[in-house]
This record gives C-alpha cells, sequence and structure tokens, in this order.
C-alpha cells in the first residue's frame, strides 16, 4: 500500500500542488514537551523548490510553536489528504528552518510566492523543509470533502497591521517569543518588513 519516493517529482508533485491544506508536525526533545499539531492553508502560500526542498509561508497567529520546535531541533513532518478524488495520503519527513524577514535569503525565497500578497497576512517567517523521507499511503479512511474556498478572515484581520502594531499584538501573547514548553520562540520585534 506505501510507497516510499526518492523525490517529489511527478504524480507525488501534483498531488501536494493541488492540495488546498496540509498539516505540520512538530515536537520538542523533551520527551514530556507539548507536541505540535497545525493545519496550513491559503493558495499561493505553498510552494515545492527542488525536488527534495518544500517551503511555506508562516504567518501571523497566537503562537509559535513550529517556529520553537524548528529553532531547537529542526525536526518536522508535512502531511496532505486527498478530501476529493481517488485517495491519498502523502508525508514528507525532514528538517525545516524557520527563515526570518532579516535573514539575506529571505528576499529570494520570497520571490518563490507570487500568487499571494504576504503583506496581508502579517509575514512571520517562511519555513524551508529539507526531505528525509517522502511516503505515501492509502488514504482509504479520509473523508470525502468539498473545498469550498479559502477564507478571508486572516487577511482581513492582518492587513490593517504595519510593523509596529503586529509587534505590539505579538508582544501581548503568551506564545510567540516562547513556546507552550519554554523554548525561544518568534526573535521580537519583527525586523522591518520587505514587503
Amino acid at each position: 500500500m506505501g510507497k516510499t519516493y526518492e523525490r517529489i517529482d511527478g504524480r507525488l508533485r501534483t498531488f501536494i500542488e493541488a492540495q488546498p491544506l496540509f498539516f505540520t508536525a512538530t515536537a520538542p526533545l523533551s520527551g514530556d514537551g507539548t507536541v505540535n499539531l497545525s493545519p496550513k492553508g491559503l493558495k499561493g502560500s505553498f510552494v515545492i523548490l527542488d525536488e527534495l526542498t518544500v517551503a511555506y509561508l508562516d504567518f501571523a497567529g497566537s503562537n509559535a510553536e513550529t517556529v520553537a520546535h524548528l529553532r531547537e531541533n529542526g525536526r518536522i513532518t508535512l502531511m496532505w489528504c486527498a478530501f476529493e478524488g481517488p485517495p491519498n495520503i502523502v508525508r514528507v519527513h525532514g528538517r525545516g528552518e524557520p527563515v526570518f524577514r532579516d535573514d539575506p535569503r529571505f528576499p529570494e525565497l520570497l520571490a518563490r510566492f507570487p500568487d499571494i500578497d504576504p503583506a496581508d497576512h502579517g509575514l512571520r517567517a517562511i519555513i524551508v523543509v529539507q526531505a528525509d523521507l517522502v511516503r505515501d499511503s492509502c488514504g482509504y479512511s479520509v473523508p470525502l470533502m468539498s473545498y469550498d474556498g479559502d477564507r478571508d478572515l486572516h487577511a482581513r484581520r492582518f492587513a490593517r497591521e504595519d510593523d509596529a502594531s503586529l509587534n505590539a499584538y505579538f508582544e501581548k501573547k503568551d506564545h510567540i517569543a516562547t513556546s507552550l514548553d519554554g523554548l525561544p520562540g518568534l526573535p521580537l520585534p519583527l525586523p522591518p518588513s520587505t514587503v
């Protein structure tokens, strides 16, 4: 049933790029630390950079668990499920890093996301993942659901923020600069936006 792939190409790439939703899973090294699982969406916020490297935009939110875990240990798994069409699940297990707005690589990476205006979403970082293991499985038990479109709530909420107000918002949140388990999260204040 399941198969291991050496790279993200062909049918596998087509499947991943067609999905409107994916999930990220990370955890701290501590055995009693909090495992984090997050849904990710918004058309245009995910790209395949090459056959073993993917990236997605990390937008404003009420915590920064993924960033904190990646800063500590780099471990991450991404998962896509087919909610329409033939059943399928694809997982990319790998090593990730947050590329922050003051990183010299940031502008070049951001240019790879031409279909979304990151200023509307309070862009914090770009998460880059290098695949160590790529596998699929049947997905027979994943329900059939239809995709109606992206919600506009995130953009409506964060499009009105500038760097100063975004930093003020983050400063008020308990788990932006520090994770639930006390790990360093998003470095604050954010460097000035380049977008």
